[in-house]
């Protein structure tokens, strides 16, 4: 992705322009499915590009939620969907048909097999080499920020991270168990790669709909990321983003939020997290939410049958005394 920006002359030397290649920061967010990725990374490139940044937003999730919200609710064709109906007819994909514009955010949908049908890791895969067919790492963008779906269990939702797509990694979460979960597999992941060879690092956490419990606070703590913003659990936040309303917007309400957020996700360098085992999670709540004082019995044989299974006749020969 190539550029042109100022260099810092050597003392005495000519004031000189020189070419160099911008550092396009290309960036992958994960969380739980429903927890908030898609309303994060719409609202997010919305306000990086009302702040002069060229911004291109990738969705990679089946169901669309991000470009959807960007659009206001409107729905804008896939590469996957397009491709497959260019083939047929004999055409190539332009970058017309499925990659479109509002206030300065580009914006494009990978989308998904037909439910019930196919692999969706396998179509991330086959979208992203159509992606790099139309130019993908020749094309000039400050910030390249990509929607996942869930977790990074399937190989096909990892991509980014397995095969150094993305330079940093934003983990969403909330204060409950299911979330941070998530969110600890995707710190795993990462680190699994790096002891591969891999070069992507994690540069935080967003905490939304938060409600003061503390957990995603202790839980960022615990894995040593930091915590890039804070959304509160707010009606309005919920029924606008409900009604695909951007709210990242200079000058509203929530404004100063996401400001504060482009900032961070800009400055922060990919970090090696220290993911917690099962023990170190769930002792980040409380026993009564996760039933840690529970003692473990162990099932007996006759626990998982019938009881007349166990009343078989003896076959053994018993002789009357004489």
């Amino acid at each position: 992705m190539p550029g042109r920006q100022s260099t810092k002359d050597p003392v005495g030397a000519p004031s000189i322009a020189t070419p160099s290649i911008k550092e396009t920061q290309i960036i992958a967010i994960y969380g739980k499915g429903g927890i908030g990725k898609s309303f994060t990374l719409a609202n997010l490139s919305y306000m990086m590009a009302q702040q002069g940044k060229k911004v291109l937003l990738i969705g990679c999730d089946p169901k669309s939620d991000t470009t959807t919200l960007l659009f206001g609710g409107r729905a804008c064709p896939t590469i996957l969907g397009t491709s497959g109906e260019k083939k047929r007819a004999g055409d190539k994909v332009s970058i017309g048909d499925v990659c479109f514009k509002r206030d300065g955010v580009f914006a494009m949908e990978l989308g998904g097999p037909d439910v019930g049908r196919g692999c969706g890791g396998r179509g991330i895969i086959h979208g992203f080499e159509l992606l790099e067919g139309m130019g993908f790492h020749e094309w000039d963008f400050d910030y390249v920020l990509l929607d996942f779906l869930g977790d990074v269990v399937c190989g096909g939702f990892g991509l980014p991270i397995a095969r150094d797509l993305c330079q940093k990694v934003i983990v969403v979460g909330s204060n409950d168990l299911q979330s941070l979960y998530v969110a600890n597999n995707v710190c795993s992941a990462v680190e699994y790669f790096r002891g591969l060879g891999g070069n992507v690092g994690v540069a935080g956490m967003v905490i939304n709909k938060d409600d003061g419990t503390g957990e995603a606070q202790a839980f960022a703590k615990a894995v040593e990321i930091p915590i890039l913003a804070t959304i509160p659990a707010h009606e309005e936040i919920r029924r606008k983003s409900a009604n695909y309303e951007i709210i990242g917007r200079p000058g509203d309400r929530w404004g100063p939020l996401f400001e504060e957020l482009a900032t961070n996700v800009g400055l922060a360098p990919p970090i090696h997290p220290k993911p917690l085992d099962q023990d170190g999670l769930l002792g980040l709540f409380t026993g009564d939410v996760v039933g840690r004082h529970v003692v473990l019995e162990p099932a007996r044989p006759e626990d998982m049958c019938s009881a007349e299974t166990f009343k078989k006749p003896s076959l053994e020969v018993i002789y009357d005394d004489v």
